[in-house]
């Protein structure tokens, strides 16, 4: 069975550590991104999240939440599952959303990413 806690890194080169993984599944860690919307270097943001409890067998689903406070003002919400292949190797497969605070409804067309 996939296991959340740890390190993971993604296919831009930011790391996630999932450091507290509780029984009833809420995890909370910290992302460190490698890409920001103001271009600027490697940033750390609070993560937390909630994993579907699921028996011995089985891929579990999760989603969680980015605060991007510290240098943007963004929220990210990913939602995904984890696999394990014939090797051992785990695996995230995620989507997320970037939701960035807009001045006006009329400009809420681009404020999701």
């Amino acid at each position: 069975q996939c296991q959340l806690n740890g390190v993971w890194r993604n296919d831009q080169d930011s790391l996630m550590e999932i450091s507290v993984l509780r029984d009833n599944g809420d995890f909370q860690g910290q992302y460190l991104t490698r890409v920001t919307l103001a271009g600027g270097c490697a940033q750390i943001s609070p993560l937390r999240g909630a994993q579907q409890q699921l028996g011995e067998e089985g891929w579990p689903t999760f989603a969680f939440t980015v605060r991007w406070d510290k240098f943007s003002n963004a929220t990210t919400a990913f939602v995904g599952q984890c696999f394990v292949d014939a090797g051992g190797k785990e695996t995230l497969s995620t989507t997320w959303l970037l939701r960035e605070a807009v001045g006006s409804l009329e400009e809420d067309w681009k404020a999701t990413r």
